[in-house]
């Protein structure tokens, strides 16, 4: 995009967005957008690509906060008569009453617009259009900061682009290469990306120079991937650590005994100690992801299965027990 789009296009129209909507609501509206209107969902349909493009572009701007700043700033002086395009309102840069002209250079609106800008009789901090009215007018530098010195812009790094993959259990413990598509204002691009092994549903990861270009010879931005993860019928993750439920008799917990439980490799054997509590946490040390910053754990927690049908022998055997039991669990609840 170049710097007249700041002027002429409504990127809060294009996303359907009120002028002071939220950073949340643009990034939420956008996203919707972008999922209704993505090529793969709508293949051959030039409107919805086009629209698309709008939407990304529109996003580009107001979802980084300096940019949408500087757009903002933009607009107000654009209400105001300015065009971007050399005039100001009242005939700034074209003949003046009296036969003498004046014209306005990067320094002078460096000057006007700088850092610090006058608004209202007292100073802000609002945003710093250097780089915005510099590009426009082809300045050579001075006081704002323009350009180089030689008309050229400024390099700046390009901006973050974000993404999502979704990944197998097997493939975010253990790492994966993968090809991520990814459709832009400038196009449909591959990018392999190495997910780290280990990595959590939600979690992000980050791709150095696979975002937006620079600008002016600047740096590329970075890729953020957020990993969706699928769930695994037995274990889950919590970190490095694999968590898992395993059920243990009533007898078991009472008694203690020893259980063999499932892990990724071999299965091992814990000890469940006598009085067990439900709920209980037992500990595999090592047994959880294998990431570059160590070996996570397998964390078991135990579930007391309460029998539900007793033969005549067994229910006769617990009345029994019941009968020879003496306190009261619940006396510490006044009732």
């Amino acid at each position: 995009m170049s710097q007249k789009d700041y002027f002429e296009k409504d990127y809060y129209g294009a996303l359907g967005v009120a002028k002071d909507a939220s950073a949340a609501e643009i990034k939420k509206t956008y996203r919707r957008l972008a999922s209704e209107l993505h090529p793969d969902k709508n293949p051959g349909d030039a409107a919805a690509e086009k629209r698309f493009k709008e939407v990304s572009e529109a996003y580009g701007v107001l979802g980084d906060a300096t940019k949408r700043a500087e757009y903002d700033e933009a607009q107000r002086l654009a209400a105001s008569g300015f065009s971007g395009a050399g005039g100001f309102p009242g005939g700034f840069g074209g003949g003046h009453p009296g036969g003498y002209s004046q014209t306005f250079n990067a320094e002078d609106l460096s000057d006007l617009f700088g850092r610090a800008g006058a608004r209202r009789g007292g100073y802000d901090s609002g945003p710093d259009l250097s780089d915005l009215l510099g590009g426009m007018f082809g300045g050579a530098g001075g006081r704002g900061g323009f350009s180089d010195g030689y008309g050229q812009p400024r390099p700046q790094k390009g901006a973050d682009t974000e993404a999502s993959v979704d990944l197998s259990f097997d493939d975010a413990i253990n790492g994966v290469s993968l090809p991520l598509r990814m459709t832009g204002p400038s196009g449909t691009r591959t990018v392999t990306v190495n997910v780290p092994a280990g990595i959590n549903d939600g979690q992000k990861f980050r791709v150095k120079g696979k975002g937006q270009p620079g600008v002016g010879g600047g740096p590329p931005g970075d890729l953020l991937v957020k990993a969706r993860v699928a769930k695994h019928p037995l274990f889950g993750l919590a970190g490095r650590d694999l968590t898992l439920t395993v059920p243990i008799t009533y007898a078991e917990a009472v008694l203690g005994a020893k259980v063999k439980v499932p892990t990724l490799g071999a299965p091992v054997t814990l000890r469940v100690p006598a009085g067990t509590q439900n709920g209980a946490k037992l500990r595999a040390k090592g047994r959880g992801i294998q990431t570059k910053k160590g070996a996570g754990d397998l964390i078991v927690t135990l579930e007391v299965v309460v029998p539900q049908n007793l033969s005549a022998e067994a229910e006769e055997a617990l009345e029994k027990y019941a009968a020879l039991q003496s306190g009261d669990p619940r006396a510490h609840l006044g009732v």
